[in-house]
């Protein structure tokens, strides 16, 4: 018997389960879906608390999860080992977090209040003149530049300046949700800093 193949193992799972992530990937890359459940097993819960506090939503970190775990399975053949698999699968993961919130953020949820009869009630809005508009013309402009020049940057630095917009977090909290070190995810915030002014200029 291939010793890649365990359909036929009734100890397979118990097997499995004391094989190192790169031992199972290496498997899972043979065709042994079942070391795909055990990497599964092994780190869903991690990986689901880094992007429920990307997304701060239960229901968009659980879809981010699934996300997550399909484009590992996916492109697994194209994981070189160079990293760990999962550090690997945390990157995937936030991006897949980011591009949730980035779609609401696209097509952002709109609520009407309904009348007693059920019928969508129309909100009128009145024009306030006193905003200045055309302040608030140049605003939004720069805020439309500034998020065109954000995704333009590489993937590594977008990461964590999306998630410190997103939330309004210290560098020290960027550094927890990413997995990266302070001084690393410091570097990386200067390094988007200063390509943003440049794309901005």
């Amino acid at each position: 018997m291939n010793s890649y193949t365990f359909a036929n193992d009734v100890n397979a799972q118990r097997t499995l389960a004391y094989a190192s992530d790169e031992v199972l990937v290496e498997i899972t890359k043979a065709g042994e879906k079942l070391a795909f459940v055990e990497l599964w097993r092994r780190h869903s819960a991690k990986i689901f608390k880094t992007v429920f506090r990307v997304t701060r939503n239960r229901e968009d970190a659980e879809d981010a999860l699934q996300d997550a775990f399909l484009k590992a399975f996916v492109h697994l053949k194209g994981f070189d080992g160079r990293s760990k698999f999962s550090t690997w699968l945390t990157r995937i993961a936030i991006n897949s977090a980011l591009m949730i919130l980035r779609r609401k953020r696209s097509y952002p949820e709109t609520s009407m209040d309904i009348t007693a009869q059920g019928e969508a009630h129309q909100c009128r809005e009145f024009e306030d003149h006193s905003v200045d508009i055309e302040a608030h013309c140049v605003r939004t402009e720069r805020a439309r530049h500034l998020k065109r020049a954000i995704c333009r940057l590489r993937p590594a630095l977008r990461e964590v300046v999306e998630i410190q917009q997103l939330h309004d977090v210290s560098v020290k909290e960027v550094a927890e949700i990413t997995g990266l070190s302070l001084a690393a995810t410091k570097s990386r915030m200067m390094r988007a800093k200063a390509a943003l002014r440049r794309k901005l200029h």
